[in-house]
């Protein structure tokens, strides 16, 4: 046995194992042994698996003599025996054969087959962030590419379709072109069926044939409708999974509607795969400020000791966007923004913000602690819930089209396109402080912060000073996820001069003026991770299931009762019921401020 390693001057480290038997086998899970000096070996072989977790698989042979040689056993049988273990001493030429072995013969390859290749996600997100990682060295050096869908499409077609959504947008832009085409040589198309495992064999036929005999690890990503997953991961297990690698499939939002389909899609998956094959992938939790948050509160003394109801008020997780439907209403309307955005989006970032400090970094240590705070949670009141739906407004002489307007949406629907709720975790660090989550499309602005209001300095001394609006003495910690990244803290300050004049500056973080690297996209660190098995980012079934417990009766009693939502202008603020749900808990939502 041996091993290769090499670290990207870009990106993590990479391992592999190797046998230095060129002539290995790996059919059912046996090896025939070999020997490194010209094939002669010993009859009966051991062979044993060790496992390093799901990654490689080490190879250990040892060997047994059968028959005992008694050294003054007299006979042509005895001499036979002795002259065929003497002639297992190793020449020069065969030690000279071993060490000039080719350590890469026996490399691992990784297969990736994007399910779903002709869709947007894949188009749009999976292929340019799988090219931005093979363009900064993080992907293994065997790996290939498959495009899988029902569209007829030829592996030249495949290549021209993902060519016009790469981008060079990292720094080494002299040889962009160049890497583009040596990316796209390594992807491939095969057209099929979801549920034909047919289909999926001659996929996994393809595979082979591009693996070449390596140990074969294989990806596979749902870019398909949730009501395709079942049937393309039953395929797929059956019909293309690795014999010898890992097999991992990626799973895309949404995770069912509701408590009872969730489970059912999880009793599905589990039918064909095991739990930790299976990653679910939210990907603003590969945002690179919701990576910080844990290293932004662990590793500052000035924040840790705050993190709790005696210095904080209230948490405001705010997700807005600056467009509606336009077309795509189809898809949203089954759905609405609690599923959409404030179910997983903002409750997994929630549930990182509030947790008790992990064992380690391990990805079960973070995942069991996210759990904990999920079900600490307070069940949500309908009377915490404020929901919206955008209407038709005309501003500047441009008329902008309500939600109903778009010809996929039914002229009655009741889907919200705006939520506001108010969320409480019963434990002993965060008790009674509420935490706000506010969602919306088609509003003022586009933007996604995490904002901390602290608590007021108990006798304040510049109350004076700052006249009786005591907001104006708070600390803020604002932690901007999109667009124009930045961590920046709001403190009091005195404005220079003679008088005594306070004013509110920001301590900034801004990470475009901070670092000359661009951030990565989400789902590049997350594919990234689930290629090498880190699953701290990614969504176990019994997190999925604590979710879903939380917002399922509050969904189900809006839908019942047919609640409709509160009307607002298209490229407005948002419905006036949010100010009087924050009002209620003495809260101010931070982005309507006027000093931002």
């Amino acid at each position: 046995m041996g091993s290769v390693s090499y670290t990207s001057t870009h990106c993590r480290s990479y391992s592999y194992s190797y046998s230095l038997c060129p002539s290995t086998k790996w059919e059912n899970r046996s090896i025939g042994f070999c020997s490194l000096f010209g094939g002669r070996g010993l009859s009966p072989v051991k062979v044993s698996l060790q496992s390093h977790g799901d990654s490689h698989q080490n190879v250990i042979l040892t060997q047994d003599v059968a028959t005992k040689v008694n050294p003054t056993a007299k006979g042509s049988h005895s001499n036979q025996i002795t002259d065929e273990l003497l002639s297992l001493t190793p020449t020069p030429k065969e030690l000279n054969d071993a060490a000039r072995f080719d350590c890469n013969e026996n490399k691992s390859t990784v297969s990736i087959t994007v399910v779903g290749a002709s869709g947007d996600l894949a188009k749009k997100k999976i292929f340019p962030a799988l090219f931005a990682l093979y363009y900064e060295d993080c992907l293994p050096e065997h790996f290939t590419v498959y495009g899988y869908a029902r569209s007829k499409m030829t592996d030249a077609e495949l290549r021209n379709m993902v060519s016009k959504t790469l981008t060079c947008r990292i720094d080494k832009r002299e040889n962009c072109s160049e890497k583009m085409d040596q990316f796209l040589k390594r992807c491939f198309y095969h057209s099929g069926q979801y549920d034909s495992e047919e289909n999926f064999a001659e996929l996994d036929k393809k595979l082979k044939e591009h693996e070449g005999g390596r140990t074969a690890n294989r990806l596979f990503y749902l870019s398909v409708p949730p009501n395709i997953f079942i049937s393309a991961v039953r395929c797929a297990s059956s019909s293309a999974s690795s014999a010898i690698g890992w097999t991992r499939v990626i799973v895309e939002k949404p995770f069912g509607r509701d408590s009872e389909t969730s489970a059912a899609l999880t009793k599905g998956l589990k039918q064909y795969l095991e739990e930790d094959q299976i990653f679910r992938i939210d990907h603003y939790l590969g945002k690179e400020l919701v990576e910080n948050l844990s290293v932004l509160r662990f590793s500052n003394l000035i924040f840790e000791p705050l993190w709790s109801r005696q210095y904080i008020r209230n948490v405001q997780f705010l997700f807005s966007e600056d467009f509606g439907t336009e077309g795509r209403g189809g898809y949203f309307d089954n759905y609405g923004i609690i599923r959409d955005i404030m179910q997983n989006h903002l409750l997994q970032i929630l549930a990182l913000f509030a947790m008790e400090t992990p064992v380690s970094l391990d990805a079960e240590d973070i995942r069991n602690e996210k759990v904990k705070v999920l079900r600490s949670m307070k069940p949500i009141e309908l009377k915490d819930v404020v929901i919206g739906q955008y209407k038709s407004h005309t501003k500047g002489g441009v008329t902008y089209p309500g939600y109903t307007d778009d010809k996929t949406v039914p002229k009655d629907s009741l889907t919200p396109t705006f939520a506001a709720a108010a969320l409480f975790i019963n434990n002993a660090r965060w008790d009674g402080v509420p935490f706000l989550m506010k969602a919306g499309k088609a509003l003022h602005n586009k933007g996604a912060e995490i904002r901390v209001q602290f608590r007021h300095v108990p006798g304040n001394l510049y109350n004076r000073s700052n006249g009786p609006d005591l907001d104006r003495d708070t600390n803020e910690l604002v932690i901007r996820v999109q667009p124009d990244e930045a961590i920046y803290l709001k403190i009091n300050n005195k404005v220079p001069g003679l008088g005594m004049r306070l004013d509110r500056s920001h301590l900034n973080l801004h990470y475009a003026a901070r670092y000359a690297k661009e951030i990565p996209d989400a789902y590049e660190r997350l594919l990234l991770d689930a290629i090498e098995g880190e699953r701290r980012l990614f969504i176990r079934s019994d997190e999925l299931d604590a979710a879903w417990s939380l917002f399922t009766p509050v969904l189900k009693e809006l839908e019942d009762k047919k609640i409709v939502p509160e009307y607002y202008p298209y490229g407005s603020r948002g419905p006036v019921g949010a100010h009087r749900l924050a009002y209620r808990y003495n809260v101010e939502w931070g982005d309507l401020s006027l000093k931002q």
